[in-house]
């Protein structure tokens, strides 16, 4: 469970950043939502995957950390995100990859900056 919370809400902010790209683009959020959402999905399961596998910090891994875990779940949530949505046929304009990284950058590493402060 202590893992579980965390990954919902990593899956949650991924979710959102893709909804709001959709909308700022006038595309329909729903409909195309998955598509957006699966190439970045993948990567923040990677992501996680190698942060579990390694054990960073304490026992079992700070899944909460800032460094290392939050920067090892946000940089392949953006570099697998990116790679999948080239081999996917969707674009990667230098732009996008500049806004995802500032974006989800926000998103999960804000989340566990603002809940080691407040802890």
């Amino acid at each position: 469970m202590r893992k579980l919370l965390p990954f919902v809400v990593d899956a949650l902010l991924v979710v959102v950043f893709c909804a709001i790209g959709r909308r700022s683009h006038d595309e329909a959020v729903l409909t195309g939502l998955l598509r957006t959402v699966w190439p970045f999905a993948t990567g923040l399961i990677a992501g996680w995957l190698v942060v579990v596998a390694l054990r960073w910090r304490a026992a079992a891994g700070d899944i909460t950390a800032l460094w290392p875990a939050g920067v090892v779940i946000w940089a392949c949530t953006l570099t697998g995100g990116m790679l999948l949505r080239v081999v996917g046929g969707q674009g990667t304009a230098v732009s996008f990859v500049l806004v995802a990284g500032v974006v989800l950058a926000v998103f999960l590493l804000g989340w566990r900056a603002v809940y080691k402060a407040v802890r």
